[in-house]
């Protein structure tokens, strides 16, 4: 099954989406409303308006998660280009909502930054409340995956050794289009990031250092995790800013992040205070 949270007729709906049409689950104004009221069975057989559904018009499949926690150097090859060693446990740092954007939406270029960097990665919802969970037990508690474009300011980010003032700012973090149960996305899954067409990032969803179930169970022993939580599982390599020379987004430029079976992020770059 694939969800999607999107607008019609002025109003926030969760939608399951069914090809080319995504049919409105009334009462539910967004996935993450979905998760918190146990209702995924409900929204599989939900009969509500259909509409076209055009998967770069969604707004983030969870508008405003209580929590969204990102993992960092998670993939081998991000972490050789990079220049440091292979963690013996999962580098965390959160974001806010109000970070996220849609799947379509434009990313704005802050003035006070000149390093913004694309970062394509798998993201995981949780959809139930989970607290020192097991593999076993974390695997039950994923509701699905979508993607994420954890888009970094670098300039900002390594202003300390703390990464959350490069990676939390607001309105630059697409996430969507849909989430995609667990029986719908394989493990040779790819995720691809382009820039104007040209492939930047390419790695297989599977080739990560901590899984999504291990993520789930070790965060959930320091916080108790809650339906609609969003977990970034982390970027392969191929990032701007490990280019040589160094490689930043640029207006005018499309950045574009691909999931086998989930679907992809589109978003035109534009400098703040641009109407588009």
């Amino acid at each position: 099954m694939k969800l999607a949270t999107l607008v019609v007729n002025g109003a926030m709906s969760a939608a399951r989406i069914e090809g080319d049409q995504a049919v409105l689950i009334y009462g539910f104004p967004d996935v993450g409303a979905v998760l918190r009221q146990n209702a995924l069975e409900h929204a599989a057989r939900a009969e509500g308006l259909r509409v076209a559904f055009d998967p770069l018009e969604t707004l983030p499949v969870v508008v405003r998660p209580e929590k969204i926690l990102c993992v960092g150097m998670n993939y081998r090859q991000h972490i050789q280009e990079m220049g440091r060693e292979m963690p013996s446990y999962p580098t965390l740092f959160p974001k806010w909502s109000q970070a996220l954007i849609g799947a379509g939406d434009p990313i704005m270029l802050p003035p006070e930054s000149v390093q913004v960097d694309w970062e394509g990665e798998l993201a995981l919802v949780v959809g139930h409340r989970v607290r020192r969970a097991s593999v076993d037990q974390a695997w039950g508690a994923i509701a699905g995956f979508t993607i994420m474009n954890d888009i970094s300011m670098r300039d900002w980010q390594y202003r300390t050794p703390q990464w959350l003032q490069g990676k939390s700012w607001e309105h630059s973090t697409p996430l969507g289009p849909v989430l995609v149960t667990p029986d719908e996305l394989s493990d040779a899954a790819r995720l691809t990031t382009a820039i104007n067409g040209q492939v930047v990032q390419s790695a297989q969803v599977s080739d990560l250092l901590f899984g999504p179930a291990e993520l789930v169970a070790y965060i959930s022993t320091i916080m108790t995790l809650e339906p609609g939580d969003v977990i970034a599982t982390g970027t392969p390599g191929g990032v701007g800013h490990a280019r040589r020379p160094p490689v930043y987004l640029q207006h005018g430029e499309r950045v574009t992040v691909q999931i086998e079976g989930i679907g992809e992020l589109s978003n035109l770059v534009l400098r703040d205070g641009t109407e588009y």
